[in-house]
């Protein structure tokens, strides 16, 4: 006797049609910038956080069911000193399932040495250079992060108030002479997004937290967008925007002898 199949809810098909969606924004802002080539083979750096399983999800469906031929590998970079953790256990099944191999690579971050620089600050660093290193190790000409629009928008105000400068985070960076690219497929997409896919998804996150993660400008500057932006969803959305219409004629450009003091 063949298996009737459930109907689906109501709350089951909205919950399929927003993560259709978050697909979607992701494939325009592929396309947009270009990110992905048949041939690529694109590591995806791993923290176990929502956004970077969300990413890894997304590629590995794309490379399914789209006609674009690329691989992807998962890497994940865990500092010895710190108690971060992630579910081992969660990110092998979840990477079987997406058919995506899953490597794992230690590191030493020595925190104890005085430096000027925060913690956070030298533990991305060091990640970073891994995932570089990774990069070239295993082959892969593409190395793809879970950053989002909110991120970009953090970072824009943290470099143009603490540094002077307007920059934030390219989708798309040439890097080591081109050697390899560094791609951020999720840059159309809001943090509240990531939350809901996130959700849907039902993605086990990090064990135990870092603990230093709610002590850094990057928390302020969340803060400070959130109090900005109000219930006004415009005002994120203009300010992502922004960065693409930099109209230099209506800026007090400084010349580059003088320096305002």
């Amino acid at each position: 006797m063949e298996s009737v199949k459930r109907p689906k809810t109501e709350e089951e098909k909205r919950d399929i049609f927003f993560q259709r969606k978050v697909a979607k924004r992701m494939g325009k802002a592929i396309s947009d910038f270009e990110l992905i080539e048949d041939g690529d083979r694109i590591m995806v750096g791993v923290s176990g956080g929502k956004d970077s399983l969300a990413l890894l999800e997304l590629l590995a469906l794309r490379r399914k069911f789209k006609k674009q031929n690329f691989e992807v590998v998962a890497v994940h970079i865990n500092v010895l000193e710190l108690p971060y953790q992630v579910d081992r256990d969660f990110l092998d099944e979840f990477c079987r399932k997406l058919d995506v191999p899953m490597i794992y690579r230690d590191i030493n971050v020595d925190f104890e040495r005085p430096s000027k620089k925060p913690a956070c600050f030298r533990c991305s660093w060091h990640r970073r250079t891994t995932l570089f290193k990774m990069t070239d190790e295993l082959k892969c000409n593409k190395l793809a992060l879970g950053h989002h629009m909110d991120d970009a928008l953090e970072t824009l105000l943290m470099n143009m108030m603490y540094q002077g400068a307007v920059c934030s985070m390219p989708a798309k960076l040439s890097m080591f002479q081109g050697n390899i690219i560094l791609i951020r497929p999720l840059i159309y997409l809001r943090n509240e997004e990531m939350r809901e896919y996130s959700r849907i998804s039902n993605f086990v996150l990090e064990k135990e937290l870092c603990p230093h993660e709610d002590v850094t400008k990057r928390k302020e500057t969340n803060k400070l967008i959130d109090r900005l932006a109000g219930d006004d969803e415009r005002i994120r959305t203009n300010l992502f925007r922004s960065m693409s219409n930099v109209q230099t004629e209506y800026l007090p450009i400084i010349p580059k002898k003088d320096k305002l003091q």
